[in-house]
């Protein structure tokens, strides 16, 4: 083999954006991810969970809630108080419709993918209908007093329950009026301070679950109003929560980093009667773990530390293999480090900055695998700022390090590099 040099790049900064929320398709084989920074991507569970799409950020678009609806369609909505729709096909934001009440928190969709349900800020919920080539505003549910954190829908479509600060309700649909209003306990507590039900969950026998600031995930029979199991999971705040598809399978994320897994088991064997049993704690993440999914095999989680964790369920797996492995996405899928190998140049890729570097050199000589010291430092010669509230896509410098090239969702620029004694000056081509 013949010899060669090793550069080891400790200066790029990158931060990734973490992990916002989640949204498994229902019969369906794709996974939606928003982060943070607004980008959305889409994953094939079965083809090893392969990353298919990247939607790019923007500064005006926040997402907090993801959902599929009509089988293929996939909306968003957020702080900006639009629903947005994305065309996959594109990679870009298709159209938005203004939620007509403020900042939206939640959205969820029927289980016949035909209507959204949003939870907004001055404390409505709205229902719209999707039809071909978009959404419309069908009507308004009950309003109460503070934002709707969370929502879920009823399996049979008839009710939605509605998760705030202190108290969740149910909502009949078709009266639009709310038939049960509950006050989360949290009297026990010492200190008087507000309970914040962060997720909720209908299942079809009548329960409502619900993970609230207290690290509680309880079950409430919402017929009755009364408080039917309760679960201290963490000792911090329970932040995410999804049900499997049969509903024997819970997964809660918590503000620890940790992730805990609740199933329905028989109290005595082969016995009719059935209770809720947290089976299995994971700690995968750093921080707060804000979105969970369960799929038919999988316990999906993704925290603010960027990780998206893939953890299958060894019971529902046939054999051993790749498909019952652990899975950790650390790092973006996509490349953001482009090399000028003639002139030595590296252009780094952030989301509205690019950054160009020269690499430092040396003119010693050494053994296999020693680290040689530096004549001359790693040099920082340019940053070039993006215009506009879009995020850079994509990014290169040409292998001579003449051309620099980055483009957003709508527009290519190409600059010009010239580098002389003076420094670096770039002209827009």
């Amino acid at each position: 083999m013949g010899e060669f040099e090793g550069h080891r790049v400790r200066f790029f900064g990158l931060v990734p954006a973490g992990v916002r929320c989640l949204a498994c398709q229902p019969r369906g084989a794709r996974l939606a991810l928003a982060r943070t920074d607004g980008a959305v991507e889409v994953y094939n569970l079965t083809a090893n969970y392969y990353q298919e799409k990247v939607i790019p950020g923007h500064e005006a678009r926040s997402v907090e809630s993801l959902c599929w609806a009509a089988g293929e369609r996939l909306f968003g909505a957020g702080l900006s108080g639009d629903i947005t729709e994305y065309d996959l096909s594109r990679l870009s934001a298709a159209r938005g419709v203004d939620g007509g009440g403020g900042p939206i928190w939640s959205m969820a969709a029927n289980g016949s993918g035909t209507r959204l349900a949003i939870g907004c800020e001055d404390g409505s919920v709205k229902i719209f209908q999707v039809v071909p080539g978009g959404i419309q505003f069908e009507r308004n549910l009950d309003r109460r007093k503070g934002r709707v954190l969370c929502l879920s829908w009823h399996p049979s479509d008839t009710h939605i329950s509605a998760g705030s600060i202190d108290t969740f309700r149910l909502i009949d649909v078709a009266s639009g009026q709310t038939v049960q209003r509950i006050m989360v306990n949290h009297h026990a507590e010492k200190v008087k301070r507000e309970c914040v039900v962060w997720a909720i969950a209908l299942l079809s026998g009548g329960t409502v679950v619900t993970a609230d600031s207290f690290g509680r995930v309880q079950f409430w029979d919402w017929e009755q109003g009364t408080l039917a199991e309760s679960h201290a999971v963490s000792t911090s705040a329970a932040l995410s929560l999804a049900v499997s598809e049969k509903e024997d399978s819970i997964v809660v994320g918590t503000s620890t980093g940790a992730t805990y897994q609740l199933q329905l088991l028989p109290v005595k064997l082969g016995g009719q009667e059935k209770r809720w049993v947290r089976t299995k704690p994971f700690q995968h993440h750093s921080h707060d773990v804000r979105a969970v999914a369960h799929s038919p095999t999988a316990l999906i989680s993704g925290g603010l530390d960027a990780q998206l964790v893939i953890r299958p369920l060894m019971e529902k797996m046939q054999k051993k293999g790749y498909d019952a492995a652990l899975r950790k996405f650390t790092f973006p899928h996509r490349r953001l480090v482009s090399c000028a190998r003639k002139a030595r140049l590296l252009l780094f890729q952030f989301s509205q900055h690019l950054e160009l570097w020269r690499l430092g050199s040396t003119e010693e000589t050494g053994k296999d695998g020693e680290v040689l010291p530096l004549c001359r430092m790693p040099e920082h010669l340019v940053q070039l700022k993006s215009k506009g509230p879009e995020h850079i896509y994509c990014s290169c410098v040409s292998p001579c390090g003449t051309w620099l090239g980055y483009s957003t969702a709508s527009r290519f620029h190409l600059y010009r590099v010239r580098c002389d004694g003076d420094g670096v000056s770039l002209r827009k081509v």
